[in-house]
């Protein structure tokens, strides 16, 4: 019987070097799939990526974000109501107001007119007339005097009249005390306001709805508007860098999945 000492040697060298060879092949194979699973599930999701795309704005946006969209729409149509009711009540009556001429007024007389005058129909008042002389530009003489516009409209031929709520005997002392406080100005001469196209010979202290008053009005509307605007503003900037971010992320996982499956398939086999 003949022993072949070198036979097992040769039996076992072909076996190892497979195995060897299956083993490293495995390994690659396993590294690539890992470097490869990755990628293959964002080049699956390339048309869900595409449905992500058109719903991130609705992903990015939070209740809160909403919500403040929503505040800041509400504030802007509450600023334009208000613009409505400010114009209609202050800036039209200021711009069709045409007492703007200045002209200087010597206070003659004072007196307390004995026929009460009708006070918006609800009841009776006393009435306290001014008459006072006219001089400057446009045509001059007496005239009577007006605390404001509103009280040419009402009460054409009173400086002033109480309010309509008090009794009778309050409403006389308030209107004497109103005369006493103006007959200190008798002989004095004071600048007021006239309309040449309509009342030429009649004057006013001050006008109800001036420039400063206009302006104070607008200014809350203004400041509504603005807010509203900036809000809305600033929550879209918001969403639009989110947006831009999440996409930068994304691309760079992309670039760091396809250096990896270069990396595995120059690594030595």
């Amino acid at each position: 019987m003949f022993l072949n000492t070198a036979s097992p040697r040769r039996s076992f060298n072909i076996p190892i070097n497979i195995n060897l060879q299956g083993a490293r092949r495995r390994q690659t194979r396993e590294l690539l799939n890992a470097a490869a699973t990755p990628e293959q599930e964002w080049s699956r999701g390339g048309d869900s990526h595409r449905t992500h795309r058109s719903r991130t704005p609705m992903s990015v946006s939070s209740i809160g974000e909403d919500r403040a969209i929503l505040l800041g729409f509400a504030m802007m149509a509450f600023a334009v109501l208000m613009f409505c009711v400010v114009g209609f009540t202050i800036v039209k009556p200021y711009i069709n107001s045409d007492w703007e001429m200045r002209a200087n007024c010597t206070l003659v007389h004072t007196q307390v007119l004995e026929e009460w005058v009708s006070c918006r129909g609800v009841s009776i008042v006393p009435c306290l007339q001014a008459t006072v002389n006219l001089s400057g530009t446009g045509p001059m003489g007496q005239g009577l005097l007006h605390y404001d516009e509103e009280a040419v409209l009402l009460t054409p031929e009173c400086f002033y009249v109480p309010k309509c709520q008090l009794e009778a005997a309050a409403l006389v002392s308030e209107v004497e005390e109103v005369k006493r406080r103006l007959d200190t100005y008798l002989g004095r001469t004071f600048t007021c306001l006239t309309d040449q196209s309509l009342q030429p010979k009649d004057g006013i202290l001050e006008r109800k709805y001036c420039l400063r008053t206009v302006l104070l009005a607008l200014l809350w509307p203004c400041m509504m508007l603005g807010g509203g605007v900036l809000l809305v503003g600033l929550v879209k900037l918001t969403q639009y860098l989110s947006h831009l971010s999440s996409e930068g992320g994304l691309n760079r996982q992309t670039k760091l999945y396809s250096l990896l499956r270069q990396t595995s398939l120059l690594s030595p086999a």
